[in-house]
């Protein structure tokens, strides 16, 4: 079951999504069952943000006979997660997709001013061509997520969408400010941003929580 409560963002409420992101949320889980949960949640989000990839019809040979089944048509999709924290997302769905193409963004916040400062980049040549699904636990100022789609339109890159774990309401404000074409997918909109930038309840800085850094 999906719920969309803002415009251009959907909700995957399913209830195993909902069940790991509360186990995230507890503040005892150790660095191996954040890892594991995230994982796994990426994973089920995959699922949800391909739900409407175009198919074709190809011939194929059963045991049995000859018939005509659908696969996915086009180019294979692009993951880009936001480094570092992104990369939690990737396993999970390079599980459910494996063929698909990964692009490499990296950014920090800087702990003063909050803005995105990239310090990596590296995406396929031809991502004009492809569906890029853009991948960050937190939507939070949503600075990193405007500065790392700003970069792939940069590259050409022209269908664009984002999943997250968590989105604060002004983070949700500010990317579809700038980039209203992007459809976003979360586990859950939280209530706000504390004045540290983080999302409140939330569930902690996703990247220390994963690398076991805090």
């Amino acid at each position: 079951m999906q719920d969309v409560t803002h415009k251009g963002v959907t909700v995957v409420s399913h209830p195993l999504v909902q069940h790991k992101l509360t186990l995230m949320r507890d503040k005892s889980r150790s660095t191996k069952g954040f890892r594991q949960l995230l994982n796994e949640i990426g994973m089920l989000l995959a699922y949800e943000v391909t739900r409407d990839l175009p198919t074709e019809l190809v011939e194929i040979e059963t045991p049995l006979t000859t018939t005509m089944a659908p696969m996915i048509a086009g180019k294979k999709l692009v993951l880009a997660p936001i480094l570092r924290a992104g990369v939690g997302f990737l396993d999970g769905m390079l599980s459910l997709v494996p063929s698909a193409r990964v692009a490499h963004i990296g950014l920090y916040r800087d702990p003063d001013t909050l803005t995105a400062v990239e310090y990596y980049f590296k995406a396929p040549s031809d991502i004009a061509d492809r569906l890029v699904i853009v991948v960050d636990p937190m939507l939070a100022t949503a600075n990193s997520a405007v500065a790392a789609i700003d970069r792939l339109k940069e590259r050409g890159a022209k269908d664009i969408r984002f999943v997250c774990l968590l989105a604060a309401p002004e983070g949700i404000a500010r990317l579809t400010a700038a980039h209203p074409e992007v459809r976003v997918w979360t586990a859950a909109i939280d209530d706000h941003l504390n004045d540290h930038g983080y999302i409140v309840p939330g569930l902690g800085d996703a990247g220390d929580r994963m690398y076991g850094t805090r």
